[in-house]
């Protein structure tokens, strides 16, 4: 059977790694990257993470005198004709057994999270994790991560949410791992935090739909005080769209669950004026940030210099972790799987964001998430760098600007 064509992220990604692999030694610390670079899957995260992964091997050749050569999965490869977990395995398999890496970055969808990290678990095989599976790191020996989960962010935005006296929640939710998992999770702690909070629960399939204007005029039938926009790929911007259809948009306070809204280019030309005063939580990042470390700015330098914009987190994630591999064999003095793991669970590294250690847990296993915020746009246009923090109060940096009245 014939291979389908790259992608056009795939192919940009396979240019970027092949660039950097160029004249570096087949003796360098192998590291693979399997993430989505085609449908069904985010393939814009996934060049975004190959990105970061491509100026972490670049960053550790230059500082940390250790060489990196990057083998790159497309975990979506087969996705279109079989399970996109399937799929992630396979590629899995590719570059357990026949590149023979030492660890893998890049695992962004949690459809395919839980796969990837059992086989991950079988094999003896180090893998970072780019997303926020409530679960995935429990119990789990071989599974790192150094980004925020599921359970880490809805706190956070319930805390908001109750600040603001909001009392009438419209919850759009796709049917996938995440948007279950996060609706869920989110509910469950407004129902917590929100004395007398109204839920409005609305799930929708995500294989398939072409638009949520139904949905949407349910939600505005409902009179929320607050969107929140639970869609994925592709469909978060189709909630945005029947919001606006439905005439939410651009007047109700809306908040997504992942930063999408940090790719700003993406985000404005696809939500338009719809999308102003939106929030998200984030990791506590951007390029002016007074608490980067040297390597941090080092990065967000070099990543301007490369591509023109300021990196958005999941960049950064890849690119932490693929700094923190090439530390740690360099602290075991050697490549191999084993040796990079057992340094990964004894040693503490250096990070954007300050030194990073993962001492074992049974309930969390190897997790260290960055400090967690909410971000806000105020303006249309506005990128990642002009956004403000509004919430915790303690790491505020500017108001929340309320669509229905300007302040």
């Amino acid at each position: 059977m014939s291979q389908p064509e790259l992608t056009e992220w795939e192919t940009r990604a396979h240019a970027l790694v092949q660039a950097h692999n160029q004249g570096v030694d087949p003796d360098a610390l192998p590291i693979g990257i399997l993430t989505p670079l085609s449908g069904p899957g985010d393939p814009v995260a996934g060049e975004l993470v190959v990105r970061g992964a491509v100026l972490g091997a670049r960053y550790a050749a230059e500082h940390t005198g250790v060489p990196v050569r990057l083998l790159l999965e497309n975990d979506q490869r087969g996705a279109q004709v079989e399970h996109m977990s399937r799929s992630a395995v396979g590629a899995l398999a590719k570059l357990a057994f026949v590149d023979r890496v030492s660890a893998v970055v890049g695992q962004w969808h949690l459809r395919t999270t839980p796969t990837v990290i059992d086989a991950a678990e079988e094999i003896g095989l180090p893998v970072f994790i780019e997303n926020g599976h409530n679960t995935a790191t429990h119990g789990r020996r071989q599974v790192f991560r150094t980004y925020f989960s599921i359970a880490d962010r809805a706190p956070l935005m319930a805390g908001f949410v109750a600040s603001q006296g909001w009392q009438k929640v419209s919850v759009i939710a796709a049917d996938t791992v995440f948007g279950q998992m996060l609706a869920d999770t989110l509910c469950q702690e407004l129902t917590a935090t929100v004395a007398g909070v109204q839920l409005q629960r609305i799930d929708f399939a995500q294989d398939g739909v072409s638009d949520l204007n139904d949905q949407l005029k349910q939600a505005a039938d409902f009179g929320p005080d607050l969107l929140l926009n639970v869609g994925v790929v592709r469909t978060n911007y189709l909630v945005i769209d029947g919001a606006r259809a439905a005439g939410l948009l651009p007047g109700t306070p809306m908040m997504v669950c992942f930063p999408f809204p940090m790719r700003s280019a993406d985000y404005w030309r696809l939500a338009g004026e719809a999308g102003a005063s939106v929030l998200w939580p984030a990791t506590r990042f951007s390029p002016s940030w007074e608490g980067l470390t040297p390597i941090g700015r080092w990065f967000v330098d070099a990543y301007f210099q490369e591509f023109g914009s300021y990196p958005p987190d999941n960049t950064l994630n890849s690119f932490t972790d693929v700094t923190i591999l090439a530390q740690a064999a360099r602290v075991a003095g050697a490549t191999d799987r084993v040796a990079v793991h057992a340094a990964l669970g004894t040693a503490t590294f250096d990070t954007w964001r300050g030194p990073v250690s993962f001492p074992w847990s049974s309930t969390h296993g190897h997790h260290q998430p960055p400090e967690i915020v909410l971000q806000h746009y105020r303006a249309v246009g506005d990128s990642a760098d002009d956004a403000v923090i509004v919430w915790p109060p303690e790491s505020v940096t500017g108001e929340y600007v309320d669509p229905r009245n300007g302040r």
